[in-house]
């Protein structure tokens, strides 16, 4: 646990974000400075015929770092959650009524042969049919079909708002998390899918509060066991890209936000929705205050460590990059099958002789080539989606010198911002959530990001239009194979 300074007796914000790779706990003052901060990896186990979230592991590390902030624990004021999409969890009374299911348990891929029709229309839910347990819709008729009765207990509520439940006990919905991918909204309607009306569970759905609402206060026994004051307040919480992209709504109305970590998300508020297209993965999302976002995505961060291959990616250079430049060096697409536009064609490496071992490149050079390439899928996306400037590019990839470089260069005059705040974008806006009714918040820091040299750019452009023929012809396979 790592601790800053701050006065006796002021008010102290708490906010958990649940990761699918790491969760983080913060202690965030007034200020919005970060005193103290704790994080933990993610798991997986599996509980009897599926694989599960290892929510007892979550549970066991939370209860040790809030014992370990010590005195700060009575000055804890708020607390707001974030949480990675596609799970859900079923409460009753004070338990977890099954194990939170992972939505990358491969067998959800099982399905009914009628499933596409059952869900509908991508009209309606503006989601597409995804692989895996991405669809929460697709865990529901699973577990509806493989463990019925345990599916039938409880009241169903999104992974952000079941920790904001762990903390008070208050069941609650949000719409950020019922509006990622889930098949179970209508984002045009607001409202329930109607395949969720259907089979009868909309109306399993805990009541709808809005991320920034408060539900009430900390379970007494939480709080007498782990020291937490009795006035601790405890907002309904946010799904996690929807957090980040909350820090910018009152600053940027219209706008490109790209969100990076296990998933590169690309959001764009005032974008068109006629740009969507369900078989690129192209879809919307829903904004905290009830507006749909058109959105593209790909798993970037497990593409960046399969292109990596071990590799440090902070080995990336610029200086290495104009070497594969001069090369025609490239890798092509895809290297993940679950989500994103090229997720059913096979990624390669080739330079301008031909194909390339990924294993012949040295380390900086994956590292490199890592970067370039996520860039280059993260600028098809914007370009797909009708992304308009300012385009800002939020958590760890806004770090990698090679990665902003390129997609500087790529986006050309639309401009290219990194985030500068030292909390992540994620934490930040669940934060700022806990003041959402307040009337000012900081704006987001941002600073330009520098394209690559003119040579070099050059260089970059003529070999990503050679990319974006190869990309395109990818995509394409998407929007020809039969839904799944």
């Amino acid at each position: 646990m790592s601790e800053g300074q701050q006065g006796p007796g002021a008010a102290l914000d708490l906010v958990l974000d649940i990761g699918k790779t790491r969760s983080k706990l913060l202690v965030i003052d007034r200020a919005g400075a970060v005193l103290a901060q704790s994080d933990h990896a993610s798991g997986t186990q599996r509980s009897g015929p599926w694989a599960a979230l290892d929510t007892a592991g979550i549970e066991a590390w939370l209860c040790e770092a809030l014992a370990g902030l010590g005195a700060r624990r009575s000055q804890l004021a708020r607390a707001v959650v974030s949480a990675h999409g596609a799970a859900f969890a079923a409460v009753q009374g004070e338990q977890l009524c099954w194990p939170v299911p992972d939505y990358e348990f491969e067998g959800f891929d099982e399905r009914p042969a009628d499933w596409a029709a059952q869900i509908g229309p991508f009209e309606q839910t503006h989601s597409p049919d995804l692989p895996r347990g991405l669809n929460a819709a697709t865990q529901f008729d699973w577990l509806e079909r493989h463990a019925p009765a345990q599916f039938a207990q409880g009241q169903l509520l999104p992974y952000a708002q079941y920790w904001a439940w762990w903390l008070s006990g208050v069941a609650a919905s949000e719409v950020s998390s019922l509006g990622c991918h889930t098949h179970l909204w209508d984002p045009l309607r607001a409202a329930p899918s109607a395949l969720a009306q259907r089979r009868g569970w909309a109306a399993r759905l805990a009541p709808m509060r809005r991320a920034w609402e408060v539900l009430g206060l900390v379970r007494p026994a939480l709080a007498q066991r782990l020291g937490l004051p009795r006035g601790l307040r405890v907002h309904a919480g946010v799904h996690d890209s929807n957090a980040c992209l909350t820090r910018y709504l009152r600053s940027h109305p219209r706008m490109t936000l790209v969100t990076t970590g296990t998933w590169v998300v690309v959001m764009a508020p005032g974008a068109t929705q006629r740009a969507l297209q369900a078989e690129l993965d192209l879809l919307s999302n829903v904004s905290v205050r009830n507006e749909p976002v058109p959105t593209g995505r790909f798993m970037g961060g497990r593409e960046l460590q399969q292109l990596c291959a071990g590799a440090d990616p902070a080995l990336a250079t610029l200086g290495t990059l104009q070497q594969l430049l001069q090369r025609g060096v490239m890798a092509l697409p895809g290297f993940e099958t679950q989500g994103g536009p090229f997720r059913r064609s096979a990624g390669s490496v080739c330079d301008a002789q031909g194909p390339l071992a990924l294993d012949s490149l040295s380390p900086a050079e994956r590292a490199t080539l890592a970067g370039l390439y996520t860039a280059q899928v993260t600028a098809w996306i914007i370009g797909r989606l009708g992304g308009v400037g300012p385009t800002v590019v939020e958590g760890p990839f806004s770090r990698n010198p090679v990665f902003t470089a390129v997609l500087a260069s790529l986006l050309g005059g639309d401009g290219l911002s990194v985030s500068v705040d030292p909390l992540e974008g994620t934490a930040r806006g669940a934060w700022m959530l806990a003041h959402w009714t307040e009337p000012a918040i900081a704006s987001p820091a941002v600073l330009p990001a520098d394209p690559l040299p003119a040579a070099a750019q050059a260089q970059l452009l003529a070999l990503h239009g050679r990319w974006c023929e190869r990309a395109t012809h990818a995509a394409s396979l998407a929007q020809e194979a039969p839904a799944t």
